[in-house]
């Protein structure tokens, strides 16, 4: 039995740590020995059976009996009837991982067929539905939310506690060592490999050297986000009121209604939950609102993550009641800020509710953009979309951005009585959609077009399922409605008046036919209409908070030069706009149509809120593990590996580390992404001359070299730092690197393949009759091409050839009896090379087969995890480039 703990044998003080000291057994008393046994045993049970008593246990009245019946949850449960560790489940398609009851209690082991998973969003546990149960007999619950509100401890200083749980998988290093966590390569190992913490992140190996058991009670420090974390010590339970029963008959007969309204005033007012927070001015709590239906299924993917951060409290999904209830709730906490995650109509529904509850002061709003358009969020430097930018880093910017203000301005309409009778559409409303613009006001063509995709889209929402199918459907409406004319005289039928300077005449004699009051700098999905203010010098440049509105005109021409690089015809900048309208216009607020009667508008400063706008570069993100700040600089050795030995050696990363070839070394700072990586990666060879005295290899790189990393795989450059990866080695792999072994044959055998593995005959016989003006992209009757045989043979340099001889449309070309592509056929038989070949060939990632499965899903099923995560990479930058395209049209 090792020697475990502090404290030294009795009787012999100084045997503890002394090289020279007896054998343990022989100075232990029988207490000693007993208890250090104990202890062993105790650690073996935990290691078999899961985490469950390493947990702080909250107190007897905390726990509330388990109900079987119980609705499985997706979300917190804000009644009175919340359990305390309560999990939060969704969906998911993990295999991987064993049940976390442990085989000894899991129901699913019993049955011969798949069963549906579950996921914890907050520990990010996984168990079979049909276990769920099952957690509650070996006493493991999620990190706990809230605390009780006893009448003794409700003004109590307490701490936050470890939540311990055992994993499988973890990636980084040991906390106490530093040394990293084997990644078992077989994904159904039993073993458990790390203890960590999903609270502060910190994570030990699963041995008594690492993880002590004096660890198990230490309070947490949250981790590197505990700044922007709301402590589970923050938020009590309290109880219902109760009323007096010591009250006299004479007093309850005379003052019964009095009273009967009084209690229903306090039962309306309860709530089961309040937070008492501890100011601190390194505190900036944080509150996470989620609109799921924007930006397609980002928004509840986001959800979880969030979840996993931070409090499953402090995030709250809007399509659930909207965002008073959280902000209410809330409204007392110091140094508040909000993050917003959906578009800019999310964000103006947000400070709208903010203007409702007159908070002051008002917490900052931070805009994480989903879906498309997004203006305000690209003003603020937020981007104009999610690109699945690590949450832990998109925390980092919103704990650490800068605090400015936003015009918001207010639209009060009245009925113009002086207008001529008109015949009433059906259509035409006596209000706006909003009484208050955050990014613009317009009316004329653009609204115009806006409103016909909003009514087609009401009227058959299935037909509007697809970004580009709406983009088409825009242009389309665009193109009629300019050959219609409907706004060619949309000067005729408005009076302008800004500042009390009438531009009703500069309006008509432009024969403008739209008029947009413009807030921010962006407009239409990321345009700059105001153009550059140098070229006019009768205007200031353009702020979202000086108390000005511009307003800008628009023909048709200039409208359609928007897209690139044009602006519209400047015309005022002012502090009050005075509108009248004699017959019905199509009018636009922030997005939302309308056709409003004829009427007076007038847009006003409504008051300043305050955004979060973030920074342009960061100088230090700590990270999760270690919360250490940036290095200055990172030395960092750059290896080289063949496809040929990654397909051989990608199961033990020490091998695929042996077999790597040292390219040289590159000097970055310590904040590089992987992206700025890459670019000190290609400059190593940039020079023929230079190359032979910076680099150890004599090899030059192909073009279609990628970064790797052991043992995570692909990952996107643009999101990740460096640090997050390594700070001392990078790997590369290089598909077109020759490998210089060669394949040794048995005695006796003939020679028939090359060093790749190749049958060299095939690719000649193929050239030969390429040149005798054969057509590479013939199908046969069932649909398949040459490329579905080249990939079925598994010969890597037929397919080459192939794609690099033959239209790229037969990269797409699916099989009538299934329907697939040969990028599915090659993610079936798990051949990475050739995977490879075919996506930067260009193949769709997207397309599904009869079954729906995706070339990833395919992979999945074939239980290669690598190729799997790698298409899944591959196809996230595919369909940023496709959102680019259509952008750009």
């Amino acid at each position: 039995v090792p020697y475990i703990g502090t404290v030294p044998p009795a009787g012999n003080p100084e045997a503890a740590g002394s090289p020279s000291a007896p054998c343990m057994a022989s100075t232990m008393t029988p207490a000693w020995r007993l208890g250090v046994l104990c202890l062993c045993l105790f650690r073996k049970a935990i290691a078999k059976s899961g985490l469950q008593h390493l947990s702080a246990q909250p107190s007897a009245s905390a726990l509330a009996k388990f109900d079987p019946d119980r609705e499985i949850r997706s979300s917190c449960d804000w009644t009175e009837n919340a359990l305390y560790g309560e999990h939060i489940w969704f969906e998911t398609n993990v295999s991987g991982d064993f049940c976390y009851v442990g085989e000894q209690h899991c129901f699913a082991k019993t049955l011969q067929k798949s069963v549906a998973r579950k996921k914890c969003a907050a520990c990010k546990i996984v168990v079979h539905t049909i276990c769920i149960e099952q957690l509650e007999k070996i006493n493991f619950r999620c990190k706990p939310s809230f605390r009780e509100s006893g009448s003794r401890n409700i003004r109590e200083p307490t701490v936050v506690r470890h939540h311990w749980v055992h994993r499988r998988r973890q990636d980084g290093k040991c906390r106490q060592c530093g040394k990293g966590f084997q990644q078992k390569f077989a994904f159904h190992s039993k073993e458990i490999v790390a203890i960590s913490c999903s609270w502060c992140k910190q994570a030990y190996h699963n041995k008594v050297s690492c993880f002590m058991l004096q660890q198990i009670e230490e309070p947490c420090s949250l981790g590197a986000h505990a700044s922007v974390i709301v402590p589970s010590t923050w938020i009590l339970r309290v109880r219902r009121p109760q009323t007096s029963l010591k009250s006299s008959k004479k007093k309850k007969r005379t003052s019964f209604k009095r009273k009967s309204s009084k209690k229903g005033v306090e039962e309306a007012r309860w709530k089961p939950f309040i937070v008492r927070p501890i100011p601190s001015q390194l505190m900036k709590p944080l509150l996470v609102f989620v609109n799921p239906k924007s930006g397609g299924n980002q928004g509840a993917k986001i959800i979880q993550s969030f979840m996993w951060y931070l409090n499953p409290r402090q995030v709250f999904d809007l399509s659930l009641g909207g965002p008073k209830d959280g902000l209410e709730m809330y409204r007392k906490v110091h140094n508040l800020r909000i993050l917003a995650c959906g578009g800019d109509g999310t964000v103006g529904w947000i400070l709208s509710a903010l203007d409702q509850l007159q908070l002051n002061p008002q917490p900052a709003v931070a805009i994480l953009p989903l879906g498309t358009g997004n203006d305000l969020a690209r003003t603020l430097n937020w981007g104009g979309g999610y690109t699945d930018e690590p949450v832990s880093k998109i925390l980092s910017h919103v704990e650490d951005g800068n605090i400015v203000q936003l015009d918001r301005w207010n639209l009060v309409v009245e009925p113009n009585q002086d207008a001529g009778a008109e015949e009433r559409d059906e259509q035409q409303t006596d209000k706006l959609p909003l009484d208050v613009f955050n990014n613009y006001f317009s009316l004329g063509f653009d609204a115009h077009v806006t409103l016909e995709f909003h009514e087609s889209r009401e009227a058959n929402p299935e037909k509007f399922n697809s970004r580009f199918r709406n983009k088409m459907f825009y242009a389309g409406t665009a193109f009629s409605d300019f050959l219609m004319g409907s706004s060619k005289d949309l000067a005729k039928h408005i009076k302008v008046v800004c500042d009390g300077t009438d531009l009703t005449s500069k309006v008509q004699d432009l024969k403008l036919q739209c008029l947009v009051f413009l807030n921010i700098p962006r407009y239409c999905a990321g345009t700059m209409p105001w153009g550059n203010p140098s070229e006019h010098h009768d205007f200031e440049p353009q702020r979202h908070d000086d108390g000005c509105i511009e307003v800008i005109g628009f023909t048709m021409t200039s409208l359609a030069a928007l897209q690139v690089g044009g602006h519209g015809e400047r015309l005022n900048q002012c502090r009050e706009v005075t509108l009248t309208t004699y017959k019905s216009i199509p009018m636009q607020v922030d997005g939302e149509p309308c056709k409003l009667a004829p009427s007076t508008i007038r847009i006003s400063l409504r008051n300043q809120a305050n955004m979060v706008q973030k920074a342009k570069r960061k100088t230090s993100i700590p990270q999760l593990n270690d919360q250490q700040p940036f290095p200055e600089r990172l030395r960092i050795r750059v290896n080289r590996i063949s496809m040929h030995d990654y397909e051989a050696l990608h199961y033990d990363k020490e091998k695929l580390k042996e077999a790597s070839i040292p390219l040289g070394l590159i000097v970055v700072p310590g904040d590089s992404d992987l992206e700025t990586c890459r670019s000190h990666i290609e400059r190593l060879q940039e020079e023929d001359e230079g190359a032979k005295s910076k680099t150890l290899s004599s090899q030059k790189l192909s073009p279609k070299w990628s970064l790797l990393f052991i043992p995570y795989t692909f990952r996107s450059e643009h999101l990740n730092y460096v640090t997050e990866i390594s700070q001392d080695e990078l790997f590369i792999l290089d598909p077109e690197m020759v490998v210089t072994e060669t394949v040794s044959t048995s005695p006796g055998m003939p020679d028939l393949v090359d060093s790749s593995g190749e049958f060299p005959e095939l690719l000649l016989t193929l050239k030969e009759l390429h040149k005798l003006g054969a057509d590479l992209s013939l199908q046969d009757p069932s649909g398949c091409t040459l490329l579905h045989y080249a990939v079925d043979t598994g010969s890597k340099d037929t397919v080459k050839y192939i794609l690099d001889n033959a239209p790229t449309d037969i990269l797409d070309v699916t099989e009538k009896e299934n329907g697939e592509t040969v990028l599915h056929k090659a993610a079936s038989l798990c051949q990475r090379t050739i995977c490879h070949y075919l996506v930067e060939a260009g193949a769709s990632l997207m397309k599904t087969d009869l079954q729906g499965d995706t070339p990833k899903h395919r992979a999945e099923k074939a239980k290669d995890a690598e190729l799997a995560a790698y298409l899944e990479n591959r196809q996230h930058y595919q369909m940023i480039q496709r959102e680019d395209q259509e952008t750009a049209v």
